[in-house]
C-alpha cells in the first residue's frame, strides 16, 4: 500500500512538472514570437492586416502596436475612423459597411432591401474611394427560406445596381463567406461554391469574395484545395483558430503555415487579416505570434 501511494505521488509530481514545463514552453514561444516580430523585418510574402473589432484596444493604440509588429493595415474600419488610420500612416485593406439597418443578416439576397442598399453602398463606395482604399465588405444576408438559386439571382439583381458605380470608383465589393453552423445561423453565403457562382453570375472584376479560413473550415474544410481552385474569385483572407476562434497556434486544428504557403503560391497580392479573438491576457503578444506563424519564408 505504501509503495502504491508513493507511485501515485510520483505520477502526480511528474504530471505537475510536465504541465509546468508545457506552460513555460508556451509562454517562452509567445514572448519569443513577440520579440522576433518586433526586432526582425517581416519576410514580405504575405501582406498582413488585423481586424479591429477583436481587440479591446482603442483604434489609435492598435495602430501603434500593429506598426511595431510590421502590420500596416487595420481591417473593418468605418469611414468615420479613417482619420485615425491616416494619422498613424495606416490603411484599411477592408472597409467596414456596418450600419443601423444592414449588416450580416440583412443583405443583397432580399429584393426589398435593394433600394436602400443602393443608396447605402454608393455612400460607402464614395467614402472608400475618397480615402484611397479599394475593398469594401458586403454580405448576402440570411436565407429566410429561400433557395440557393433564388439567393444568387436576388444578390445579382441588387449588386448590379451598384457594381458599375464601384467599377468607376475603382472599388471592389467583397462578400464574406461565413459559417451558418456555429456563428451566423441561416446566413446564405456559407459555402465557397455558392460565392463563386455569385461571382460568375455578376461577371464583374470588382466583385469578389472574402475567404474566411475559420468559417470555411467549419462549413466545408478542404481549405487548401478550395483556395487553389477558386483563388481568382478571392480578394481577401481572414484567419481564426478552429474550434473557438481563438489563437492560431498549436491549440487548434489548422496548420496556418501550409495555408499561407498555398495562398502565396496562387500569386495573391492582397492582405491576410488576423481575425481571432485572443484568449490570452496579452492580446498584442497573441497578435505578434499569429503574424509570425503566417509570415512564411
Amino acid at each position: 500500500m505504501h509503495q502504491e501511494n508513493s507511485r501515485r505521488d510520483m505520477i502526480k509530481k511528474v504530471a505537475t512538472m510536465a504541465l509546468a514545463s508545457t506552460a513555460l514552453s508556451s509562454l517562452t514561444n509567445r514572448v519569443s514570437a513577440h520579440e522576433n516580430a518586433v526586432d526582425q523585418p517581416l519576410k514580405g510574402k504575405i501582406n498582413h492586416s488585423v481586424c479591429a473589432w477583436c481587440y479591446n484596444i482603442p483604434l489609435d493604440d492598435l495602430c501603434k502596436a500593429a506598426k511595431k509588429i510590421g502590420i500596416h493595415s487595420i481591417d473593418l474600419v468605418d469611414p468615420k475612423d479613417f482619420s485615425i488610420l491616416k494619422k498613424n500612416d495606416m490603411i484599411t485593406a477592408m472597409v467596414a459597411s456596418n450600419g443601423p439597418e444592414f449588416g450580416i443578416t440583412k443583405g443583397f439576397n432580399t429584393v426589398a432591401n435593394h433600394d436602400k442598399l443602393e443608396e447605402y453602398f454608393k455612400y460607402y463606395i464614395d467614402e472608400t474611394a475618397k480615402a484611397g482604399f479599394s475593398n469594401l465588405i458586403c454580405f448576402s444576408g440570411n436565407r429566410n427560406g429561400m433557395s440557393d438559386q433564388e439567393g444568387i439571382d436576388n444578390c445579382t439583381k441588387g449588386l448590379q445596381r451598384v457594381i458599375g458605380y464601384a467599377e468607376k470608383k475603382k472599388v471592389t465589393l467583397v462578400m464574406e463567406l461565413l459559417n451558418s453552423k456555429v456563428d451566423h445561423h441561416d446566413y446564405q453565403c456559407d459555402h465557397t461554391a455558392w460565392g463563386v457562382e455569385l461571382c460568375k453570375s455578376l461577371g464583374s472584376p470588382n466583385f469578389k469574395l472574402l475567404y474566411d479560413i475559420y468559417h470555411m473550415q467549419i462549413m466545408e474544410g478542404d481549405v487548401i484545395r478550395n483556395i487553389r481552385d477558386h483563388h481568382e474569385y478571392i480578394a481577401h483572407y481572414h484567419t481564426g483558430g478552429v474550434p473557438g476562434r481563438h489563437e492560431i497556434d498549436e491549440t487548434q486544428e489548422l496548420y496556418y503555415p501550409a495555408i499561407m504557403k498555398a495562398i502565396y503560391e496562387t500569386g495573391f497580392k492582397g492582405h491576410v487579416a488576423q481575425e481571432f479573438i485572443p484568449a490570452h491576457k496579452d492580446q498584442i503578444a497573441s497578435l505578434t505570434q499569429a503574424v509570425g506563424i503566417c509570415d512564411i519564408a
